[in-house]
């Protein structure tokens, strides 16, 4: 798919009104980059591989060492697969959905067995940061920034809740692939689509970019931090190009016993539902640990080379 330019400008980044991580609103300004216009295919990143021999992290091999206590038969290369729960569960406990599954992979999505014969224009699911990150290399580009991410999908609408406006469902449209029902057990399918749609099934926002809500989460460049910064007291102190904070401001404290940093994910996917994770909006954001692909998180990449021309 092409390249979309985007022209630099400033732009308030973040929500006051969601999430606590979201917030504050504050003023960025982003320079000129071009980004890819949907994410990352299944047709795309079996290219690479069988460009490259590319191997990802869910098809490697587990050394025991790095899982000290962890049962054997648990130490086979896998990913973490949604699986919709036979009724109502506790929100809080979101291994009752995920679970992990020898074989999972790219292009082997529910595990052995699986394959993306089908789904060859989906986004490609089960890819860690460095797997989106070796395609973008090998593609000559890079994964963006969460300030060109979230400018991008804003294509100047600041101020909306969502890219296409201030409802959800605008006049009972459906404009991106989220959950309608209660999470995780009933799903309306009311947008046309259980789980991951072919890039392109939406209408795309002001900029020609599909898909930059809901479908799958998408992978920055950025670490992760509990929140934004504050917003600069002067237009002469408002950041150009940020790149996140410290690694060290990544780790999650609720979970000492795992020592691996978490990059910021972006647009909410497939499984975002008004009654568990409305992040379907270009402000939502979440951590994800830098190792672990999952079936709703996937990759677009982006080029710097129009602003260094």
């Amino acid at each position: 798919m092409a390249m979309v330019p985007v022209p630099g400008g400033t732009f308030r980044m973040g929500s006051d009104d969601h999430y606590p991580e979201e917030a504050p609103v504050h003023r960025v300004t982003v320079g000129a980059f071009s980004v890819r216009s949907t994410s990352v295919t299944n047709r795309d990143y079996a290219d690479f591989v069988d460009a490259t021999g590319y191997l990802t992290v869910a098809e490697r091999p587990l050394d025991p060492a790095d899982f000290p206590g962890a049962p054997a038969e648990n130490l086979v290369p896998g990913s973490l697969v949604f699986t919709m729960t036979q009724g109502p569960v506790d929100l809080r406990h979101i291994s009752q959905w995920w679970t992990w599954t020898p074989g999972a992979c790219w292009h082997r999505p529910e595990g052995l067995g699986s394959t993306i014969e089908n789904r060859r224009d989906h986004p490609v699911v089960h890819v860690a940061f460095e797997d989106a990150l070796a395609y973008a290399q090998w593609a000559g580009e890079d994964l963006p920034t969460e300030a060109e991410w979230e400018y991008a999908a804003r294509a100047g609408a600041d101020s909306t809740a969502f890219i296409w406006g201030q409802n959800a469902v605008p006049e009972g449209r459906y404009l991106a692939n989220f959950w309608q029902g209660d999470f995780p057990w009933r799903n309306d399918e009311a947008d046309g689509f259980a789980g991951t749609a072919p890039v392109g099934s939406y209408p795309p926002n002001a900029l020609g970019l599909y898909e930059m809500a809901g479908n799958v989460w998408e992978w920055t460049a950025d670490w992760y931090a509990d929140g934004h910064p504050a917003d600069a007291e002067t237009a002469c102190c408002v950041p150009a190009d940020p790149r996140g904070p410290s690694v060290e401001s990544s780790f999650d404290p609720g979970q000492p016993q795992f020592s691996i940093p978490r990059r910021v994910i972006k647009g909410g996917s497939f499984l975002c539902a008004d009654n568990y994770c409305q992040r379907y909006r270009p402000a939502a954001r979440r951590p994800q640990m830098i190792d672990t692909g999952m079936s709703h998180v996937g990759f677009r990449t982006v080029s710097r080379a129009v602003a260094e021309a």
